[in-house]
């Protein structure tokens, strides 16, 4: 059984065209946020409670709830599916997750975290496309590309499962696909943060934060594979220790006495 889950929310395109892909291989569950909930991170709602609605999806049975895409992991594992799935999809996103900054902001990455965490192999997929076309998820894009790429892993990690020490497999999707895969890692950062300060017809402040593209991508990272046309796979570890010079620290600060 596959979990299908998404950030974009229950209407989004993509989360549709996932589905048209996942059904080919095995039973698939969606439980997906029933709004837009894009950059949330991993956040879960334990000061309020969440609702969960049925609905209709490419005429299949899907579940809606008004909460986080963490929440619709938690959701779908413990109360609709009632066990662990072998594996959990989120995406297509609408978008692309790509640097550290991704991993720790993006629901649709920090979803595949969650599903990790709860014992299930998890995969993160994104599409690259045009800033102002990541939003409006009822618009119908050309998810073929997409769609050929998440079967083809899918496939392979259903047969063969994950390698030791990776829990989630990032992958990001170019928009000009020149039919190649590169195994990457993480980018430092995609944006350089900018906070625009603006004025209300009140007169008081208000703010908007933002970001503009980082230039220049190292080779090896996910967004210079990105930018030359490569899908982008980036496996990922909960495991967020850095173990470098660890011994270092040790030998210097457990001697420490307060």
């Amino acid at each position: 059984m596959i979990l299908l889950t998404n950030d974009d929310g229950i209407y989004s395109a993509g989360l549709r065209a996932a589905h048209e892909t996942l059904n080919e291989i095995d039973e698939v569950v969606i439980v997906a946020p029933i709004t837009q909930m894009s950059a949330v991170g991993r956040s879960i709602s334990i000061m309020q409670p969440v609702r969960i609605y049925e609905m209709k999806i490419n005429d299949n049975r899907a579940y809606a709830i008004d909460g986080t895409p963490t929440d619709a992991v938690i959701l779908g594992i413990y109360e609709i599916i009632g066990r662990i799935p072998e594996l959990t999809v989120c995406g297509i996103n609408l978008g692309e997750n790509l640097s550290t900054e991704a991993v720790t902001t993006s629901g649709t990455v920090c979803s595949a975290l969650e599903a990790a965490t709860q014992g299930s192999k998890a995969i993160a997929i994104s599409m690259e496309m045009h800033e102002k076309d990541k939003f409006e998820p009822t618009c119908e894009h050309d998810f073929e590309d997409a769609k050929r790429v998440l079967r083809w892993i899918v496939k392979k990690i259903l047969k063969t499962g994950l390698p030791d020490c990776v829990d989630v497999v990032n992958v990001n999707v170019p928009k000009k696909f020149n039919g190649k895969i590169k195994i990457t890692r993480l980018a430092r950062k995609m944006y350089e943060t900018r906070v625009e300060k603006r004025i209300d017809p009140r007169g008081r402040e208000y703010y908007w934060i933002h970001g503009i593209e980082v230039e220049n991508a190292e080779e090896g990272t996910d967004i210079h594979a990105l930018r030359n046309g490569f899908v982008s796979i980036t496996p990922i570890s909960l495991n967020t220790i850095s173990f470098k010079n660890l011994e270092v620290w040790r030998d210097e600060w457990e001697n420490q006495r307060f």
